[in-house]
């Protein structure tokens, strides 16, 4: 069961403190998924060390090439903080997960930041 403080930054769009997050330095292969629904989201694979404080990816599973379509994701403009920032929430359930900003590596350039409490992870079958 989610905490209230993990409840409200899905619903609410709050953020955890960077450098908090339990998925942060996972270095297990598997896949990561909506908290709320069960959604899968992002993939290990994808997954980087950006320096911010919040697991990062560089797509969401489903990416093909720019198309997200088949991803769990919606993206969504967020000016909560002043200046536009893109917002990441699950296609689902509408969950906030986090924000994606165009300064990642790779050919698209992306860094999803995404909120460790907006995620479970299960490891990939061996």
């Amino acid at each position: 069961m989610l905490q209230n403080y993990g409840l409200s930054q899905l619903r609410e769009a709050k953020e955890r403190e960077p450098f908090s997050g339990i998925y942060l330095n996972n270095k297990e292969s598997g896949m990561y998924h909506c908290v709320c629904c069960d959604s899968p989201l992002f993939s290990s694979e994808k997954k980087y060390c950006s320096g911010t404080g919040w697991p990062s990816f560089s797509e969401a599973h489903g990416t093909s090439g720019s198309d997200e379509s088949n991803t769990g994701i919606l993206r969504r403009v967020d000016t909560s903080l002043g200046p536009a920032r893109m917002e990441v929430v699950c296609k689902q359930c509408e969950a906030h997960l986090g924000h994606v900003f165009p300064d990642g590596p790779g050919p698209a350039g992306q860094r999803f930041c995404i909120n460790s409490v907006a995620l479970t992870f299960k490891p990939r079958k061996r």
